[in-house]
């Protein structure tokens, strides 16, 4: 054991000791906005030191801001280009989109881990009724024959009309499979959209689709 961390939960309670092999540290992120002279043209900051924008403008006439220094969504490059996309259109007239609900989320370790929309502690915290499903990669044949087959892919639907309100993936392919997940939440797919729709076999996104008939139905090999 190379490492030892000792830690209280964030809701109280007794500490616990926890060992591993390495530690990951992240510092967090910060918006890069000092030194930039915004005060003295009279740009509006948060609390954060981030760009107050509403549809990418600043109170500034005739000022956009975009990417990690504004008030809007992740701290993400791909979440940054969209929004530099939809303000170049909205600058140029033209209708500009950025839905920011569904920002993929990916930890780019082994195996990823990679998120879209809702946590199940944000649909409880919201009241909101939903069905969840889970999915083992051991199940699945392709992860299996590729012997890589940690984590599951787990989709969080609206207990009513079935829409897709969240997916969570973790395996060695998450950051790339989780573009169904958002493609699906874009057009406000139903679990039962993917479930029916055909995937390859085998492939790892075969997952996907077992996840997703869990939610309305059940799997066929789990």
């Amino acid at each position: 054991i190379n490492a030892e961390y000792m830690g209280e939960p964030s809701e109280g309670g007794a500490s616990e000791v926890l060992e591993a092999d390495a530690v990951l540290v992240s510092v967090g992120r910060r918006p890069y906005t000092e030194s930039l002279g915004l005060e003295n043209i009279g740009v509006k900051l948060n609390e954060r030191k981030h760009i107050i924008v509403d549809h990418l403008k600043t109170n500034v006439p005739g000022i956009w801001a975009i990417g990690d220094v504004v008030d809007k969504g992740p701290m993400l490059a791909h979440k940054a280009e969209d929004e530099g996309i939809a303000a170049a259109e909205m600058i140029a007239g033209k209708a500009g989109h950025v839905d920011y609900d569904t920002i993929p989320n990916v930890v780019y370790t082994h195996p990823e881990v990679a998120w879209v929309g809702k946590t199940e502690q944000e649909l409880k915290a919201a009241g909101i009724k939903y069905r969840s499903s889970k999915f083992p990669f051991q199940a699945n044949s392709r992860a299996v024959t590729n012997q890589d087959a940690d984590g599951f892919v787990k989709v969080l639907v609206d207990a009513e009309t079935d829409r897709l309100l969240g997916m969570h993936i973790i395996n060695q392919n998450a950051g790339e499979a989780i573009a169904e997940g958002v493609l699906a939440m874009e057009y406000k797919a139903s679990s039962e959209d993917i479930g029916r729709t055909c995937h390859a076999h085998p492939t790892l996104s075969e997952a996907i689709k077992e996840a997703c008939m869990g939610a309305y139905s059940k799997p066929i090999h789990f």
